[in-house]
Order: structure tokens, then sequence, then C-alpha cells
């Protein structure tokens, strides 16, 4: 029997075939999960479904619409789900944004409004969501929620900015919520991954010489891939991780423990 088998997972954040939380899915299913999807408007609707298509059992894997800057459609995710699975095992929360302008500009010219934004979508989110899916973990007697981070939120990324302070505000965030629904038999953890060309990533300038550093200086020696850190999401998601909660598990080869002399910035 496949580590996953009969366990029903709650997909959010996929935007295309190169997005992390694809990647997380595409393990997950490899390994016997039932799946459903989520899309944040109508302008990524036709790429998740597109890409839930060249799945084998497509047609019972449904696609909802969320966007978690609106209550009621969390809410009305997660009365379907109570209604087509009556339970949730897994619930991979892969949600970030940000304004452009408070990625390239300089950081005291953030505005609160873009501030306020990008914590409400990439970091207040995982709350508001955990909250509706908590009844439905526990109804499946436990679970685990799964959610994405970075390195920028520990150290100085330049061009990151107002997603370094995001990112760190979800990893106390996951902290707080593995103290509150441990005793729910619910883990909560995030991955730290390593830079990948993902839609979210293309916004920040330089990627590709920060990748080009962590191929030269990681202890790996190498960049990982969408393969890796999907596996990593299943490791956290099975129950191979049953003893795990409340982490920010680094699926970078290794770059995130190097000195600043040792992981110089683009």
């Amino acid at each position: 029997m496949a580590l996953m088998t009969g366990k029903k997972c709650l997909i959010m954040g996929v935007a295309n075939k190169r997005s992390i939380a694809w990647g997380v899915a595409q393990a997950l299913h490899r390994e016997g999960a039932e799946l459903a999807f989520t899309y944040a408007g109508e302008r990524l609707k036709e790429n998740v479904e597109e890409l839930v298509a060249t799945l084998p059992d497509h047609d019972r894997v449904p696609v909802y619409p969320c966007d978690v800057t609106k209550t009621e459609e969390i809410k009305a995710l997660f009365e379907r789900i109570a209604a087509d699975w009556g339970r949730l095992d897994v619930f991979v929360h892969s949600v970030a944004y940000a304004k452009q302008e408070h990625l390239i500009g300089t950081f005291t010219d953030i505005s609160w409004d873009g501030y306020a934004l990008a914590h409400h979508i990439s970091a207040y989110s995982l709350i508001e969501t955990t909250r509706y899916a908590r009844p439905l973990l526990e109804a499946a007697g436990g679970g685990s929620i799964l959610t994405m981070t970075y390195m920028a939120s520990e150290k100085v990324v330049k061009r990151y900015n107002v997603m370094a302070t995001a990112k760190a505000a979800l990893e106390c965030n996951v902290r707080y919520l593995a103290d509150e629904l441990g005793p729910s038999n619910i883990r909560v953890n995030a991955i730290s991954a390593g830079p990948l060309k993902t839609l979210a990533a293309s916004a920040v300038k330089g990627l590709t010489l920060l990748r080009d550093l962590v191929e030269e200086h990681a202890p790996m020696r190498r960049n990982v891939t969408l393969e890796e850190v999907g596996d990593v999401g299943l490791f956290l998601a099975s129950p191979l991780s049953r003893c795990v909660t409340g982490e920010v598990l680094h699926a970078d080869n290794g770059y995130n423990i190097l000195s600043a002399s040792g992981s110089a910035q683009p």
C-alpha cells in the first residue's frame, strides 16, 4: 500500500507547473493521496484545471475557488470540503503575495497598505484557513498542515523586503498553531526551500544570481529541484513525520547554514 493511500489532501496555492504546491501535490498523488485544489481568481483557474487534467484520476479531483482575503470564500471552501469529504488529513498552504514595488524599492518606502496586504495574504491567511480546516482535521483524528517560507525571514536577502517580514510572521504563526493544535493531533510545519523558479520568485530580481550562488557555495554544490522539495512536503504530510511539529525544515542543500562570507548576497 502506498504511503498516503486514503488520505484526503487540500492543496492551496498552485499557480503553474513550477509552483512548490504542485511539486508537493505530485508527491502526495504518487503515494496514493486523494487531492483537491483551490485557485485564487479566474486568472489562475485555467492554469490549475490544466494541471489537474494531467492527473490519471482528474475526473475525481475537485477544484474550488478561494481568495484568502475574503472570509466568506474561505468559509465556503471548507463547507464544501466538509460536504464532499467529511474530513481532511492534509492541508497544504502555499500562498504568498506582495506588490512588486515593495520588493524592488527601498525598505523604508514600504507603505502600510502594502505591508498589510503582504502580511494578510502571506501570513494571516494561514491562521484564518486553519480556523476552518481544524474541525475537518479533527474529524480525521488529526493530520498535517504544511506551509512555505524562505530564508529571507532569518537573514537579509536583497530585494525580498516586505515578503521577508511576512515570512517571519508566517514562521511565528507555525509555532503558535503547532502549540494550540497539538492536543488534537494536528501538526503544523513549514518548508524553507532553496531558490526555485516559481511564479512568486520571478518577482524577486537577482534570482538567477542567487541560484548561481547556491550552486557554488551550498554544501551539496547544487540547487534543489521541485521534485526534491515535493518529497520533503510528502515527508511532513505523512505519518513518517508524526513526531515533528512547529518546525521550519530547510530544503536548500544546506545553504542556510553558511555564514555571511560563505553565502554572499546577489
